[in-house]
């Protein structure tokens, strides 16, 4: 099967386009609460960027998600895309 250069083409730069444009960067937003001790601070807000698909950057960004102990500290991180 012979194919025609623009066709070619054509189809290179119709699978470039379909595999860059599902990579994006994204922003996980972290809220982490800590409570357990006296003078501990209310809240802190922590932002990072993931650069993958959008359901894997979800999957990282809520995989930092959790409830911590350590000692009389309880810490809960509530992670989301942002």
């Amino acid at each position: 099967m012979k194919f025609r250069p623009t066709l070619l083409l054509v189809m290179i730069f119709a699978t470039f386009i379909a595999m860059s444009s599902c990579v994006k960067k994204y922003t996980c937003h972290c809220v982490i609460t800590y409570s357990g001790a006296p003078g501990l601070p209310d809240s802190t807000v922590e932002e990072y960027d993931v650069q993958a698909k959008k359901t894997d950057a979800e999957t990282r960004c809520k995989g930092e998600s959790g409830t911590f102990d350590n000692g009389s500290v309880h810490t809960v991180e509530t992670c989301y895309l942002y």
